[in-house]
């Protein structure tokens, strides 16, 4: 696929289609398989695909780590639910608070992620006595990954994960293209457009826009500033619009005296492919709007900035 891309050739969804759920077919055969679904494009895609190929051979889990948005546990899994996947909802909030208690680095905190993602994934393997795990990994991860430009939870032989000590045979059916063409298998397989459309999204959830320690607390102020912040740009073109709650505090004024309080940065960026990004020109009274809405709604917070940076030099995520 990457190698017919270098000779010039178009995409073709159907085509991509037709051969991914054949291939899919053939490595599963009469296994089951167990897929972790995030409402993503990618691992939506992947779940999709795979129940085409194998039907109720194939379970879809949800993780709920604790670290998703608003509602969206909810909203993934009835989502699936209606596509006759068989799909599970798994509590693991407090094993993934519990694991990143005390860790402010970012690439300890992915770590921290990583490990309690796969035990608990790995459980939920065993109990489905599953044969086969189906990723959701594309192009740009691989990539990011062999640069070391950060570390992705998906690339299991680039981080020292191997997929035999947990009984598995790994399959990635988007791994050789990329998230714009993801979206187009998405319209192929007729996927509404809040999933087919759905901004990409780390894989250890909000963790990822929290410099600092990851607590229940903090979890809840993004939380909030990320409801206000998609709620507000969402009528203007964005490859990601986030919000990012920062370590440190700053003097702001409640009810006329001084207090100190959280600082939240708002970062909407466009991107065909991951691999660069432009910020966006938010209009003014956009940004005020959000100020506005996050300084009242979220008492915590006493200054709201934004993100002028292109990737590079900066990464789309702030970690």
């Amino acid at each position: 696929m990457a190698e017919e891309r270098k000779k010039g050739k178009m995409f073709e969804p159907e085509k991509f289609i037709q051969k991914q759920v054949h291939e899919i077919r053939e490595r599963i055969g009469d296994g089951k398989a167990v897929i972790a679904v995030s409402g993503g494009v990618d691992s939506t895609v992947c779940a999709v695909l795979t129940h085409r190929a194998v039907g109720d051979q194939l379970v879809a889990v949800f993780i709920d780590d604790g670290l998703m948005r608003e509602g969206e546990a909810e909203q993934v899994t009835n989502f699936f639910k209606t596509m006759n996947i068989n799909t599970r909802l798994v509590d693991a909030a407090d094993e993934f608070f519990d694991a990143l208690k005390g860790i402010v680095d970012p690439e300890e905190k992915r770590k921290a992620f990583r490990n309690t993602f796969y035990s608990v994934l790995a459980r939920v393997v065993r109990e489905e006595n599953a044969s086969h795990l189906i990723q959701g990994t594309i192009a740009a991860d691989v990539v990011e990954t062999v640069k070391g430009i950060k570390t992705q939870h998906n690339i299991l032989e680039q981080i020292g994960i191997d997929p035999e000590s947990y009984g598995l045979t790994i399959v990635e059916p988007l791994r050789e293209i990329y998230k714009h063409e993801v979206r187009e298998v998405a319209r192929s397989l007729g996927l509404p457009p809040e999933f087919s459309e759905r901004q990409p999204f780390p894989g250890p959830g909000l963790a990822t826009r929290i410099l600092g320690e990851v607590t229940p607390e903090r979890v809840e102020i993004e939380r909030r500033a990320t409801k206000i912040v998609e709620e507000e740009t969402s009528d203007i073109e964005s490859f990601q619009s986030m919000a990012v709650l920062m370590n440190d505090r700053a003097t702001g004024v409640r009810e006329g005296k001084r207090a100190f309080g959280c600082i939240i940065v708002v970062r909407l960026v466009k991107s065909k492919d991951a691999i660069t990004a432009e910020a966006v020109n938010v209009p003014w009274e956009v940004l005020k709007r959000i100020d506005r809405r996050i300084t009242t709604e979220i008492p915590e917070v006493v200054h709201v900035l934004y993100s002028l940076t292109d990737k590079p030099p900066a990464t789309i995520e702030f970690q």
